[in-house]
């Protein structure tokens, strides 16, 4: 499952302003909600349902929020660049600047397991990671996302 399987280019956000980490994720549900139908407040509630199980902020300023649906028909994602970093609650204490979420149907099962380490093997990266702070324009950064060889291995 390659990362253009979850990502669209209309999903990735160059430059989001935001202060907080409910705020980076209401903005982010908006946008997924644009993306794929399914209701803003009802993707925000699933996220904020899985960080009460412990933040989604995997390390080195990268998180990862994610959740499912009922209604979702396929697992998608939307990324963001961050214009400023904020506190995730992220597991190494440092703040985050990238965020990829995830939405996946309720019975996705493995292939929402396999997309979340997909996702994070491909901004574990740390030139891929740096390409990405580095940009400011969301087709680039789509395109270094998509192309790159990490964002392919399944």
């Amino acid at each position: 499952m390659p990362l253009n399987d979850l990502l669209s280019p209309g999903s990735v956000i160059s430059s989001l302003r935001v202060n907080s980490k409910k705020q980076a994720l209401q903005e982010l549900s908006e946008r997924a909600a644009m993306i794929s139908g399914l209701g803003a407040r009802e993707i925000f509630d699933a996220l904020l349902q899985r960080e009460r199980l412990g933040s989604t902020g995997v390390g080195d300023g990268v998180a990862i929020p994610h959740g499912k649906l009922a209604k979702c028909g396929r697992i998608f994602g939307v990324f963001a660049r961050l214009e400023r970093p904020i506190d995730f609650a992220a597991l190494d204490g440092m703040p985050v600047d990238l965020i990829f979420l995830l939405i996946a149907p309720e019975n996705a099962g493995a292939d929402h397991l396999k997309a979340l380490a997909l996702i994070a093997r491909a901004l574990r990266n740390s030139a891929l990671a740096a390409q990405v702070r580095a940009t400011r324009d969301a087709s680039a950064i789509y395109s270094i996302l998509t192309l790159s060889p990490t964002s392919n291995a399944a």
